[in-house]
């Protein structure tokens, strides 16, 4: 429909063109207005050229509205557009109830590959994601993270996008061998030596005493004794990591690649891309240490790479690993981080400039935190019994279908309160419930009729005259476009606005109209044939989102 469309407004822009004697076209932008009372399909092209051409907007909009109509005539298009009017610039397209019916024919034949579409053309995507620092298990921060992260992956990969989900797994630093320091001062503990020392800023959840008395079961106290701060952080590192790993399976969310920060040091990345910048007179030294000349791309001031005493600051390896990337052949770098990272965006992106990356190659996206609530007050974020501090432990109360739902209702710039005991709810209260009893009802319906023998060899749509019938054929075609603009904002959020306003609508037509109607069976054909492809829908994003569509509730 839009491609023919297009092919339209360009032939009737010719004849504007020559008959208002404009100069340069600008490129054609087609969008779905989300009301109804706008159109089906609008442009604003009438606008976009009054804003270079110095003549008023009516006028251009009065004589490529004539144009259209005139051409309209003679196109295959007529028997889909049932008119075309003019408000404030725009050209709004309406369908016919002929176009609507081709919606639903469209939606039974694709299936579940309804939405899906070559908007990515297999270009190579690396999204990373969650990345949380092996030193802890996931927080309710790195839940919401991982929910935006495989929402995303889906959904590009629906539109052809070749993606790769990657860990970054943090197993260097201060902070492994905080973890190492932490776990020996715990083992000493447990055997009862009384001038242990607990290093400070260290790790003092629970779980690392778990960890040291798994030590004091496979390892005899002298040996322990012995061994190397290293040797509690390799310890503890695997099996911490092990814990992201069961945490992110109970959760639905997979990783392709999980990459180690070692890796880098083993092949000498942050010497050589250090060597390249060096070479590219990106650096300079000052006070004993190397800096960055990140200024020069944009930043706000000059960056430490190389310390005085010889360590590498922070950015360093993530340098390093952003160049290993561009080196595996990805065009589109996706980051996932949480607010606390706000700051370290433009030194990075000063960064990819200097290695020769392309300005829109990298893109960050910040998540930012999320507030727990039980019975209307703010669950603390402590390790005190009874309160939720972790992934696993919300997924636990509420299930990783509603956890997932939730971690997405917002927009990832958004803070975002999570109501437990909403999440936990089996009623119609609940948005991520509303949305599967929706398809579940649907799926009991159609197996109802079924059982009734309701089967016709031919459907005829045009028994689908009712207002609610066509808004929800309307908003079905609205799915394709509500993906693309996704891949657009990455923003899985309008995912979660657009199921919940097509639930919503079936819910409301259900309530208002018999679908089976044993004296009306070609009524209750098309009507099936309609609920049908709404459950198509439904399911289709509700897989996306990463999260089922249960047949029965």
């Amino acid at each position: 429909m839009e491609t023919e469309l297009l092919k339209l407004i360009k032939k009737a822009l010719k004849k504007t063109k020559e008959e208002l004697t404009l100069k340069d076209i600008p490129p054609i932008e087609l969008e779905m207005p989300s009301n109804s009372k706008l159109g089906d399909i609008s442009t604003n092209i009438a606008l976009k050229i009054s804003r270079h051409a110095h003549k008023k907007v009516e006028e251009i909009a009065t004589s490529l509205l004539s144009n259209l109509r005139t051409l309209l005539k003679s196109s295959a298009l007529e028997k889909n557009i049932d008119k075309i009017e003019v408000k404030g610039g725009f050209i709004n397209f309406f369908l016919s109830k002929d176009a609507y019916y081709k919606i639903l024919s469209g939606i039974k034949k694709a299936g579940k590959f309804y939405g899906c579409q070559n908007k990515g053309k297999r270009k190579k995507v690396l999204l990373e994601f969650v990345s949380a620092n092996p030193t802890g298990p996931l927080s309710v921060a790195h839940g919401r993270q991982a929910a935006v992260g495989g929402a995303l992956a889906n959904i590009l990969r629906f539109l052809n996008f070749a993606v790769k989900k990657e860990y970054y797994v943090n197993d260097k630093g201060k902070q492994i061998d905080l973890l190492g320091q932490s776990t020996k001062a715990r083992c000493l503990e447990l055997m009862g030596q009384i001038d242990f020392q607990f290093p400070e800023g260290g790790y003092r959840g629970q779980y690392i005493y778990e960890i040291a008395k798994q030590l004091l079961v496979k390892y005899k106290p002298q040996t322990l004794r012995e061994k190397n701060i290293s040797f509690f952080s390799k310890y503890a590192l695997t099996h911490i990591l092990a814990l992201i790993k069961d945490d992110l399976e109970l959760f639905g969310v997979n990783f392709d690649i999980w990459f180690y920060q070692s890796e880098l040091t083993k092949h000498k990345k942050e010497k050589k891309v250090l060597a390249y910048l060096k070479k590219k007179n990106y650096l300079y030294e000052k006070d004993g240490a190397v800096w960055f000349k990140s200024t020069f791309f944009g930043d706000d001031k000059d960056r430490v790479l190389v310390k005085n005493d010889g360590s590498y600051t922070y950015i360093t390896p993530d340098i390093a690993y952003h160049e290993q990337k561009k080196e595996r052949g990805f065009e589109w770098l996706i980051n996932i981080w949480g607010p606390d990272h706000h700051g370290y965006i433009p030194r990075l992106k000063a960064a990819c400039s200097a290695l020769g990356m392309q300005e829109e190659i990298l893109h960050v996206i910040v998540v930012q935190l999320c507030t727990l609530f039980l019975s209307g007050k703010v669950v603390k974020m402590s390790t005190r019994d009874g309160e939720f501090v972790t992934l696993r432990q919300v997924i636990e109360q509420v299930g990783k279908d509603a956890a997932k739902f939730f971690f997405l209702m917002r927009r990832t710039d958004s803070h975002l309160d999570f109501d437990l005991e909403l999440a936990r709810k089996k009623t119609l209260e609940n948005p991520v419930y509303y949305l599967q009893y929706a398809h579940a009802r649907i799926c009991s319906i159609i197996e109802f009729g079924r059982k009734e023998s309701i089967r016709l060899s031919k459907v005829d749509l045009n028994y689908l005259n009712e207002p609610q019938e066509l808004e929800i054929i309307r908003v079905l075609r609205l799915f394709p476009a509500t993906l693309i603009n996704i891949s657009r904002t990455l923003e899985p959020y309008t995912l979660t606005l657009y199921l919940r306003k097509l639930a919503s609508l079936f819910h409301g037509f259900y309530q208002k109209h018999r679908v089976i109607q044993s004296d009306k069976p070609q009524l209750t054909g098309a009507r099936l044939l309609l609920i049908d492809c709404v459950r198509q829908v439904l399911a289709n994003g509700l897989l996306l989102l990463g999260t089922s569509a249960p047949t029965k509730m």
